[in-house]
């Protein structure tokens, strides 16, 4: 059995025609880059100990470090991991972004990180169904906050 350090990945196609996983490092990405704003925000206000402070860091880092050996295997450049959504502008930021700085054009990764500092509620009604029968009613109710409720 060969060690699993040793094993590479080989992806079937390369560069921007690698299927999904364009898409996958993407929306890993952005999740990187709003839970490294939520340790800044809680860093700054001084609710992190050191050690936790600490384990964060090194799992950010740890978490990028992936994210880049995985571009390198796709072979994309982790410059395009981000998707333009026209109206709405991009997923990610086009330079660095720091928790609680403006911008003129904010990427949905600065909304999501406003939302998140500040909390909010959505509620909704979901009916599925097909053949103009309802099937399945669904109540729902999101709180989305970084904030312990």
């Amino acid at each position: 059995m060969s060690n699993p350090e040793e094993t590479a990945l080989v992806p079937k196609s390369s560069g921007k025609d690698a299927g999904l996983a364009p898409l996958v490092l993407t929306l890993v990405e952005l999740i990187r880059q709003l839970m490294e704003a939520q340790v800044i925000r809680r860093m700054e206000a001084d609710t992190l100990t050191d050690e936790e402070l600490d384990r964060a860091a090194e799992s950010l880092r740890q978490l990028e470090a992936q994210v880049l050996q995985l571009c390198e295997i796709f072979e994309i450049d982790p410059a395009d991991l981000n998707i333009e959504l026209s109206e709405f502008g991009s997923l990610l930021p086009k330079s660095g972004y720091y928790p609680g700085e403006t911008s003129q054009n904010p990427s949905v990764l600065e909304l999501l990180d406003r939302l998140l500092n500040t909390g909010v509620v959505v509620e909704g009604d979901l009916d599925l169904g097909l053949a103009q029968l309802n099937l399945i009613h669904a109540k729902l109710r999101l709180v989305l906050t970084s904030k312990p409720l």
